[in-house]
């Protein structure tokens, strides 16, 4: 195919050339309405390229197939059979596609170090959840993907089960045996879906690891926004192989997914492709050299701690990530939320994540030399001035197993049901019915239907202490919990 062609830029291009005059929405008509002083902000040409699909860049059929034909260069590109745009973010992508895979009422195995909006869409869909635990970390605190004998005990456990949830990379870069899993599912005549949110840019060098389409995965949703170069709230399912039926996933996401998709994220989309088929193995070449500096730095300096191979050659995860450089604080006597909030307020250096032990900093195909100067400067001046960061009280860790809690009920059971709130020390031993999650990264340490534990409450508790944000509770102070009602 011809990768030079970007089909929705182009009919955007031929639409600002033609000068047409819409008389539907979006009502700023092409920026002539906006508030000046908001485009003074975002620039007119955020506006100007704010287009319909339907009779803007293409006609009331769409006869020019202009999205079809960019959905099919992505599916080139990358080695799919199939790729369809999403403008709502993978947050909605994960809910249809597990609805195209598992229906109400039905078992689905998941990833229980999956994302808040996994436990979003068990509750919205409501499928059965038969979580997959992680492998812990104990010594980083981190949970590591499930690993094929885990999937293969599960789907034993519960035959009935209608496919896998597998998520990979995590937020730190760590990533899953794809391949392994696939093949456990595939043997037991499920499908296999690999939520790569983070793993977007994977398939465009080969030192990356590896991509779920070529891992054998039966359908892979990616976030192009956080490694690639497309806007916020983009969003691609990839399919191949016959175990995902292409018509129901469309049907599933014309049920979840909004009837006024974003020509802009479209557009960037498509250009992004266009960019890494073009020029993806040098970009990320680079940004791979930029990364590998980095983490040497961070290495050199006392107190810092970076995460590298050490955790593949530990056998704790297949692949990790490169271009995530993540770096344990804990030497500092700091949390890594504390060297976040110090690097934003001395430094105006903004990490792309931050837990109790580490911060995250994402390198991508768009940092330079500037940026890896200024990052490196910002992790020494954080090395100088640890000292005069204020002490906290401590996050009190748990031990890993503290974290896997009895689902007492299905969650939508739980979240929908009767509920009351009862002060901290009383919810031990109730059945929440909510999600908490410690955010960034947003994994629900607690969810629905789960039976909330002594040493879960004092871990969130000491959390809330330190500073840790939980905008998704009820109660973010945690001082009260939503229970199911007895």
């Amino acid at each position: 195919m011809d990768h030079s062609h970007a089909p929705v830029l182009e009919a955007l291009q031929d639409f600002r050339r033609r000068g047409d005059v819409v008389y539907g929405p979006p009502g700023h008509k092409q920026g002539r309405g906006a508030d000046p002083r908001v485009a003074a902000v975002v620039g007119s040409d955020v506006f100007r390229s704010d287009v319909l699909m339907l009779n803007g860049l293409d006609d009331r059929r769409l006869s020019q197939g202009v999205l079809e034909q960019a959905q099919e260069l992505m599916a080139d590109a990358v080695g799919a059979e199939k790729a369809f745009f999403s403008t709502c973010g993978s947050s909605l992508s994960v809910k249809t596609a597990m609805l195209a895979v598992a229906g109400p009422g039905e078992k689905l195995l998941l990833s229980r170090n999956a994302h808040k909006s996994v436990i979003a869409a068990v509750i919205v869909n409501g499928v059965e959840p038969v979580w997959v635990h992680p492998k812990f970390d104990a010594d980083r605190h981190m949970a590591h993907p499930p690993e094929p004998d885990d999937v293969r005990r599960k789907l034993e456990e519960h035959p009935d089960a209608k496919g896998m949830l597998l998520i990979t990379p995590t937020d730190w870069g760590t990533c899953a045996d794809v391949r392994g899993v696939a093949d456990v599912c595939h043997a037991a005549g499920v499908p296999l879906i690999v939520d790569e949110a983070w793993g977007a840019h994977l398939p465009f060098h080969p030192e990356l690891p590896a991509w779920g389409i070529d891992a054998d995965a039966d359908l892979v949703i990616t976030s192009v926004h956080k490694m690639g170069g497309a806007i916020e709230q983009s969003s691609v399912f990839h399919l191949q192989h016959d175990r995902v039926s292409p018509e129901v996933l469309k049907q599933r996401e014309d049920l979840l997914g909004t009837t006024s998709a974003s020509t802009l994220v479209y557009a960037t989309l498509d250009g992004w492709r266009r960019q890494m088929v073009e020029h993806g193995k040098e970009l990320l070449g680079g940004a791979l050299q930029r990364a590998r500096r980095v983490r040497e730095a961070a290495a050199g300096l006392p107190g810092l701690e970076p995460m590298g191979a050490e955790v593949v050659d530990a056998g704790l995860a297949a692949a990790y990530d490169p271009l995530k450089v993540v770096i344990d604080v804990r030497g500092l006597g700091i949390s890594g939320m504390q060297a976040a909030e110090w690097l934003r307020d001395n430094c105006h250096v903004d990490v792309g994540g931050s837990d109790t032990c580490r911060i995250s900093a994402s390198i991508t195909h768009a940092d330079d030399d500037a940026t890896e100067r200024r990052l490196v400067e910002a992790l020494h001046a954080l090395v100088e001035g640890a000292d005069g960061i204020e002490p906290r009280q401590t996050v009190r860790l748990p031990e890993p197993r503290a974290l896997e809690l009895e689902q007492a009920c299905l969650p939508r059971e739980a979240f929908f049901g009767p509920a009351e709130h009862v002060a901290a020390e009383d919810a031990v031993g109730r059945v929440s019915a909510e999600t908490i999650s410690p955010y960034p990264p947003g994994v629900p340490v607690v969810a629905p239907g789960e039976l909330i534990t002594a040493e879960v409450v004092d871990y969130l508790r000491s959390g809330i202490e330190h500073g840790v944000l939980v905008s998704d509770a009820a109660d973010p102070s945690l001082k009260t919990f939503r229970v199911t009602a007895r």
